[in-house]
């Protein structure tokens, strides 16, 4: 049986995702009637990377210790409350601008530090958590191990940082 190669397919989700994120914050804020509150978004997709990072360390955990089903269910889950971080991230993004950090000296420097580097590497991630996830359940272990090993912890930086992010921007949301 012939391997399929979802590079290409992974290649445009990606750069589509990220092009949809950028143009989010060169868009208005949306005008119209919201009936819910918005500012629990951003608590929501902290509870999202939360999840997604005690995820990450289970399957990290359950494939250590080679339990490769426990492992697949994880990931999953890690892929799940990624992809709700997604959906709540583009909303509040679409209906509201982005908040601004209030804090100065010290902080200021560490909290742009941690912000560049989660927004730098959430982009590399994306190709990288779906071309990982191809290859494993496309059971080509070798590529996937490869893979996995640059994968892992990039994404456990960009779930980790996402709620060191929110607890330092909070106090600033309106």
């Amino acid at each position: 049986m012939k391997e399929r190669n979802y590079t290409p397919l992974i290649a445009v989700l990606s750069v589509v995702l990220v092009l949809i994120i950028a143009v989010l914050f060169f868009l208005p804020a949306y005008n119209g009637e919201v009936k819910f509150d918005v500012t629990l978004l951003p608590l929501l997709n902290a509870i999202f990377n939360s999840f997604t990072f005690i995820a990450l360390i289970v399957a990290l955990v359950a494939i250590k210790n080679k339990n490769v089903k426990m492992h697949k269910r994880f990931i999953g889950a890690a892929f799940a409350s990624t992809t709700l971080f997604l959906v709540c991230y583009v909303a509040y993004h679409y209906l509201t601008e982005s908040t601004k950090y209030g804090g100065d000296g010290a902080l200021k420097a560490i909290y742009f530090f941690v912000l560049i580097t989660h927004i730098l590497l959430a982009i590399v991630v994306v190709p990288l958590a779906l071309l990982s996830v191809a290859r494993g359940l496309s059971n080509n272990v070798d590529k996937h191990r490869k893979i996995a090993r640059w994968t892992m912890p990039i994404w456990l930086y960009v779930s980790f940082t996402g709620v060191v992010v929110y607890l330092m921007i909070s106090p600033y949301y309106a």
